[in-house]
C-alpha cells in the first residue's frame, strides 16, 4: 500500500501501475481496498488499477477532525485523488456505498470536465456494482443497523463493535451475512481498525461515527438520480447480483435505463459484494467493458445480460 496526503488527511491506496487503461475501484462502508483484491489480481496484467482505502471505518489513518465525511464530501475526496494522481479517462467503479459515491461524482460534474486543470475529463466510463440507489439509503436491514449505530458516541460504538470479533455476529443479516456468501475472512480483517488497541483507534471510531451519521441525509441526493445520471454520456455498466437481498435488482435495471449508454449485467451465485463472491467473473465483465470498441457501445445500450457463475471468494 502507498500513502497519499489529500485535503482530508492521509489515505492508503494500491496502484498496480502500468500503461493499460485505468480503473479506480471504490469500496463500501466498513471495508477497505482489499474488497477488490480478487478482481485486481486478474486485471492488473493489462490494466492499471488504483484502489483507495477511503475513511469509511476500515481505514488506518484518522483524517483531520474538520474533514467532510458526508457522502458528498467523500465523493469530492475521490475527485481529489484523481486530481493528485493526474489520472484521465478513468473507469470509475463502485460496489456497495462505493457505487453511491460514483453517482455523486457524476452529480457534481467532475465526471465531465470540472475537476481537470487542463479541461480533459477525469472519468470516461463508470461501472455501478450492486450499490445503494434511489430510496435504498441506508440499505436494507444491514444499512439501517449501521445508521442506528452511528447515533452512538465513538467510544460506545467501539464497544458494540467488539461483537464483530465473533464469526456468527459477522455472518448475521444485520452485519455482513446478506452482503457476502464467501468473504468472511475479508470482513474479519475490515473490523480490525475499529477493534484493535492503539493511538489511532479513537480517531478511527470518530471518523466512522461521522460517516454513519451522513447516511440518512444522503438519501435525498440518490433520490435525485433521475435528474443527473442522464447527464453522463460516457459508456456505463451496471453489474448486479441477480438475487441481491440488500440492493434491489430492480434498482440495477432502473440505473441502466437512466444512463444514456447504460448496460446491465446480472450475476448469479453472489450476494452484494460481487468482488468477494465472484471475483473472476467480475474481472471478466469489467475487462470486456473497458476493452469494448466505443463505436460499438450503442449496440448494447440499455440492454441486460446474465453473467456466468465462475469464480469464488476467500472462503467463509
Amino acid at each position: 500500500m502507498a500513502e497519499i496526503e489529500l485535503s482530508t488527511g492521509t489515505i492508503d491506496y494500491e496502484d498496480t501501475g502500468g500503461p493499460g487503461p485505468v480503473l479506480v475501484l471504490l469500496h463500501g462502508l466498513l471495508m477497505d481496498a482489499s474488497l477488490w483484491a480478487g478482481p485486481v489480481a486478474a486485471l492488473a496484467a493489462d490494466h492499471r488499477c488504483v484502489v483507495p482505502t477511503l475513511p469509511m471505518g476500515a481505514h488506518r489513518h484518522p483524517v483531520h477532525p474538520d474533514a467532510d465525511l458526508s457522502l458528498p464530501g467523500l465523493a469530492r475526496l475521490v475527485v481529489d485523488l484523481l486530481d493528485r494522481l493526474d489520472l484521465h479517462d478513468v473507469t470509475l467503479v463502485g460496489n456497495d456505498t462505493g457505487g453511491a459515491l460514483v453517482q455523486l461524482v457524476v452529480r457534481d460534474g467532475a465526471a465531465r470536465d470540472g475537476a481537470a486543470r487542463d479541461g480533459a475529463a477525469r472519468v470516461g466510463r463508470i461501472a455501478l456494482v450492486s450499490c445503494e440507489a434511489f430510496d435504498n439509503m441506508p440499505p436494507s436491514l444491514t444499512g439501517r443497523t449501521l445508521a442506528l449505530a452511528g447515533a452512538l458516541p465513538p467510544a460506545l460504538l467501539g464497544l458494540v463493535m467488539q461483537q464483530m470479533r465473533l464469526r456468527p455476529m459477522r455472518r448475521a443479516p444485520i452485519a455482513f451475512g446478506w452482503l457476502t456468501a464467501r468473504g468472511d475472512a475479508a470482513t474479519a480483517r475490515w473490523m480490525q481498525p475499529l477493534l484493535r488497541r492503539g493511538e489511532n483507534r479513537g480517531g478511527i471510531r470518530r471518523d466512522t461515527v461521522r460517516v454513519l451519521r451522513s447516511l440518512r441525509p444522503a438519501r435525498e441526493l440518490l433520490l435525485d438520480a433521475p435528474a443527473y445520471l442522464p447527464s453522463f454520456t460516457g459508456p456505463a455498466l451496471v453489474v448486479w447480483a441477480a438475487e441481491d437481498r440488500v440492493m434491489p435488482p430492480e434498482h440495477g435495471r432502473r440505473l441502466a435505463e437512466l444512463l444514456p449508454r447504460g448496460r446491465l449485467v446480472e450475476v448469479a451465485d453472489t450476494r452484494t459484494l460481487i468482488p468477494l463472491d465472484q471475483p473472476a467473473e467480475l474481472a471478466r465483465i469489467l475487462r470486456d467493458f473497458v476493452g469494448a470498441d466505443p463505436a460499438n457501445t450503442a449496440n448494447t445500450d440499455n440492454t441486460a445480460e446474465t453473467g456466468d457463475t465462475a469464480g469464488a471468494g476467500d472462503g467463509g
